[in-house]
């Protein structure tokens, strides 16, 4: 079992896999900091200081609070701005994603075309003799 382990463990498709979540994480991480530190400030300045983050409503109904950290210590909250918030990352990191692999196909694309196409080879001897023979049986 171990054995087996090893060979799963050392195959192409599990390390690539393996870096590919690294480097998503990472990723992840980056575009979570490109929207809240440069898009959200840029859509609250916009819109004349909005800040989705302090979006919420309160569930109980003594919550006074004004920002979400006092809200969710005085109790449960909806936090919806979080969740709008969280939206926009996930809009963001698709459409990223999608230059990339449009970017990743163009490419493709190109190096197909400029790829020489090699000549046919030519066929085996034995059957360029047959297709010869065949030829001479067909004028008969």
């Amino acid at each position: 079992m171990l054995k087996e382990f090893q060979e799963f463990i050392s195959k192409g498709n599990v390390m690539d896999l393996a870096v590919g979540v690294i480097i998503g994480a990472s990723f992840g991480t980056i575009v979570k900091s490109l929207v809240d530190d440069v898009i959200m400030p840029i859509v609250g300045a916009v819109f004349g200081g909005l800040d989705f983050n302090n979006y919420f409503l309160p569930l109980s109904l003594d919550n006074n609070a004004t920002t979400l950290a006092d809200a969710k210590a005085h109790g449960a909250v909806l936090a919806y701005g979080s969740f709008i918030t969280a939206v926009l990352n996930f809009l963001i990191l698709a459409f990223i994603i999608f230059l990339m692999v449009k970017a990743v196909n163009n490419l493709r694309k190109r190096l197909e075309r400029e790829k020489p196409v090699a000549p046919a080879a030519p066929p085996p001897a034995d059957i360029a003799l047959l297709t010869e023979i065949r030829d001479l049986l067909a004028r008969r």
